[in-house]
């Protein structure tokens, strides 16, 4: 089997690979992957997620699978990206309080020695149930969620906070475990 790169120093990712039983390693992606334009699209999102990839395939000499990804949440159309520090964590919690949002992931897998690449979205709806002031500040001060999109982690967040969940949970953690699984399928014609 060929070597698997994941493109992430996420910890959430690396997780969630080991989870589904893929042997891999990490390479860390040179891309900013800010966005100047916070307005949405999946176009946008998942160009991202390719740039990642490419960064990784421009180090790399060896034969390999390359796994990128980018998790963004939003809300209204707007991308909300991970917050520069708590007043922004504080604002962002704030904005999604009662209210429901999308969490997209933008997948990308690339063979080098195949030339072949493909990208795919998953996109979960998460719905917030009115959580006081004091609850929101107090969730920041204890996760400090500064490297999470949102300024949440699903998976750290107190279940009180969460009314309604549509689509993948581990997408919303950063990585749709079945889509990608069926993405490696298809690169790899079935040999997983």
């Amino acid at each position: 089997m060929k070597e698997i790169i994941l493109a992430s120093t996420s910890p959430r990712r690396k997780y969630l690979l080991e989870k589904i039983g893929i042997t891999f390693k990490i390479v860390k992606p040179n891309y900013d992957e800010s966005l100047i334009d916070k307005s949405f699209s999946y176009k946008k999102i998942e160009q991202i997620a390719e740039k990642k990839c490419d960064s990784v395939l421009e180090i790399i000499t060896d034969s390999a699978i390359i796994i990128s990804a980018d998790t963004v949440v939003i809300l209204n159309d707007k991308v909300m990206g991970k917050p520069k520090n708590y007043d922004e964590a504080y604002k962002m919690l704030s904005s999604l309080n009662n209210n429901i949002h999308k969490v997209v992931t933008a997948i990308c897998i690339k063979d080098n020695e195949k030339n072949k690449k493909i990208i795919k979205s998953e996109t979960s709806e998460v719905s917030f149930n009115l959580v006081e002031e004091k609850d929101i500040r107090k969730y920041i001060e204890e996760y400090k969620p500064y490297d999470k999109a949102g300024s949440y982690g699903i998976q750290e967040l107190p279940q009180y906070f969460i009314k309604d969940i549509k689509g993948e949970y581990d997408n919303i953690v950063g990585l749709p475990t079945k889509l990608l699984k069926s993405m490696l399928l298809e690169i790899t014609d079935g040999k997983i």
